[in-house]
C-alpha cells in the first residue's frame, strides 16, 4: 500500500515557475514507477511526466516538454515536478500516481491546485 500526498501548488503569473512535490509512505516507494497527471475543469485527465523507478529514464507530454522537470529522491520517498515557463493552460489539479507494474498506476494522490494567471 502506497499513500501519496501532493504539495507546492498554487497561483502563479504567466512565465513563472512552481515546484510541487509528492510524499510517499511506505517501505516500497523506490520500486515504484511515478507519475504526474493533470486534470483542467471540463477536460479529462491527462499524463504530465512520467520516471521510472530507478530516476535514469524520464518521459514528457510534448505541451510540458522542455519547461517541466520530473524528478525523485528516492531516500526522502519524494518525487517532484519543476515547472517553469507556465501557461494560462498549464492551470489544473496535479495528480502523482505511483505504478506497482509497468506503467499501470495503482495508487493516487488527492491533487494539488495549480493556477496560472494570464
Amino acid at each position: 500500500q502506497v499513500q501519496l500526498v501532493e504539495s507546492g501548488g498554487g497561483l502563479v503569473q504567466a512565465g513563472g515557475s512552481l515546484r510541487l512535490s509528492c510524499a510517499a509512505s511506505g517501505r516500497t516507494f523506490s520500486r515504484h514507477n511515478m507519475a504526474w497527471f493533470r486534470q483542467a475543469p471540463g477536460k479529462e485527465r491527462e499524463f504530465v511526466a512520467a520516471i521510472n523507478w530507478t530516476g535514469g529514464n524520464t518521459y514528457y507530454a510534448d505541451s510540458v516538454k522542455g519547461r517541466f522537470t520530473i524528478s525523485r529522491d528516492n531516500a526522502k520517498n519524494t518525487v517532484y515536478l519543476q515547472m517553469n515557463s507556465l501557461k494560462p493552460e498549464d492551470t489544473a489539479v496535479y495528480s502523482c500516481a505511483a505504478a506497482t507494474v509497468g506503467v499501470v498506476y495503482d495508487y493516487w494522490g488527492q491533487g494539488t491546485q495549480v493556477t496560472v494567471s494570464s
